[in-house]
């Protein structure tokens, strides 16, 4: 019998976070420790930042990791 596997989709609302802030992408990325690129490739869903750098998100906009990103189940 074959095993259903379940992956995660990982969305974010980091550029609506950013707007609400009136922060450029280059000055979250200086804020945080990390690169424009970076922040970029976030936004776009094409990376899943680490624990850490979630909570330094997280931090930065005084919110919960939760408001920022959230996962929803895929079966495979």
């Amino acid at each position: 019998m074959a095993k259903s596997t379940m992956q995660l989709s990982i969305s974010n609302r980091l550029h609506v976070f950013r707007a609400e802030h009136k922060i450029t992408q280059d000055q979250l990325a200086k804020e945080i420790g990390v690169t424009r690129a970076t922040i970029i490739a976030i936004e776009g869903g094409g990376y899943n930042p680490s624990l850490e750098l979630a909570f330094r998100l997280a931090r930065y906009f005084k919110t919960d990791i939760n408001t920022i990103f959230s996962a929803e189940e895929e079966k495979k």
